[in-house]
């Protein structure tokens, strides 16, 4: 479920951007997009960005866990469904009833399928996901064939119908990375090994958003995009510019302005100390709401996150604390009450995710994803003038 207003600072989703994004992803690729609504949509509310992918196209969509994929069905969304996360408390049967495709990674897998499915009256759908080279989730090329051959008993007994088989890679986002090609070559394997035990899915998926966007050979029957469909880049630095527009917008009053003399230390610890007459700024938002503390370090103010206020980018001075961060205004002050933006789309005024990616040395995904906390989420429509929900 999205949530309610909580605190001072907002989340703003555009879910026009979403389905475009849905929309350029499904022509680059040519093939069926599995829209990955996961993790709360990725920090953009799960629901709503379901909603937006299959209204920009998107031909099926993906989530995690079971219990997202309930959420989603609770919810009235319909159509083709993918998830691939059970644990002992997943509720298959119902997960099954409800035309959801599970995933299965081995054959102990396939066995706690068969009796949660146990009395049904129609197949249940089930998708095979093989280990490449990831070494997460997955069957491990030597148990392959066990787990095709226990795979196709089970259709031939009426427990399931193998609706899909699939992978994931590990370093798409570095297109001249080999393990590529070698996970691509073993796919292929897979596939054809599937074949040879009698078994024929309807859907072979390979493809990420990095894979989707540099990799053309990966895209099979399908593509899986997540972090693309909310705008943002999966590979940095690889020119992947299509024209995604990134969604999400992130925004907050500015709370506070004073002056701080030579000498005067900021926040716990004090590990940022003026040099020079200045002004800092207080917004109210904090590692509670999912600002990476590790934003500002002692000894690297030099690339110190950002804030846009007043039109210009403000340096986070001191350590994030869990409710506040304060900006370095250098000399300004902007009136109480002006907004400042946490992060947004460029040309918003603020830095992007992947700035604050860039200065926290992780990646966008993790920026958009723990984004919220207390923070309220609202949705805007911008190919409807004024609209908001």
């Amino acid at each position: 479920m999205d949530r309610p207003p909580l605190g001072p600072a907002e989340i703003v989703v555009d879910l026009a951007a979403i389905r475009a994004n849905a929309r350029l992803l499904g022509a680059t690729a040519g093939v069926p997009l599995i829209a990955v609504v996961k993790a709360d949509g990725y920090g953009h509310g799960m629901l709503a960005s379901a909603r937006a992918a299959r209204q920009g196209g998107a031909d099926w969509l993906a989530t995690a866990t079971v219990e997202e994929a309930l959420a989603l069905r609770a919810d009235g969304v319909d159509g083709p469904l993918l998830c691939w996360i059970n644990g002992p408390r997943s509720d298959l049967a119902a997960a099954a009833g409800a035309g959801i495709d599970l995933t299965a990674s081995s054959v102990a897998h396939l066995e706690t399928m068969a009796a949660a499915f146990a009395g049904r009256e129609r197949p249940a759908r089930v998708q095979l996901k093989v280990d490449t080279g990831l070494s997460r989730s997955g069957a491990p090329r030597a148990d392959w064939a066990d787990l095709f051959a226990r795979a196709r008993a089970g259709e031939e007994a009426g427990s399931w119908r193998i609706t899909g088989l699939w992978s994931h890679f590990a370093c798409a986002d570095e297109p001249g990375h080999p393990a590529n090609d070698r996970q691509e070559r073993c796919f292929r394997d897979a596939l054809d090994l599937a074949a040879e035990h009698g078994l024929r899915p309807e859907l072979r998926h390979l493809a990420n958003s990095a894979a989707t966007i540099l990799r053309p050979s990966s895209r099979f029957d399908a593509v899986r995009c997540g972090i693309a469909l909310y705008g943002l880049d999966p590979a940095p630095g690889e020119a992947t510019d299509i024209g995604l527009v990134p969604a999400m917008t992130v925004t907050a009053p500015l709370l506070m302005v004073k002056d701080l003399v030579p000498g005067d230390a900021v926040s716990y610890g004090q590990h940022w100390v003026a040099e020079e007459r200045t002004t800092v700024g207080l917004v109210p938002v904090g590692y509670g709401d999912g600002i990476p503390r590790h934003a500002t370090r002692p000894g690297a103010a030099d690339r110190a996150a950002t804030v846009g206020v007043a039109g210009r980018r403000r340096p986070l001075r001191g350590t994030v604390c869990m409710d506040q961060v304060v900006v370095d205004l250098g000399g300004d002050r902007p009136p109480v009450g002006s907004e400042v933006v946490v992060l947004g789309p460029p040309g918003a005024g603020g830095p992007t995710a992947q700035d604050w990616a860039e200065a926290c040395d992780t990646i966008n995904y993790e920026i958009v994803t723990r984004i919220g906390g207390r923070m309220a989420r609202r949705y805007v429509d911008s190919d409807v003038e004024g609209s908001a929900s």
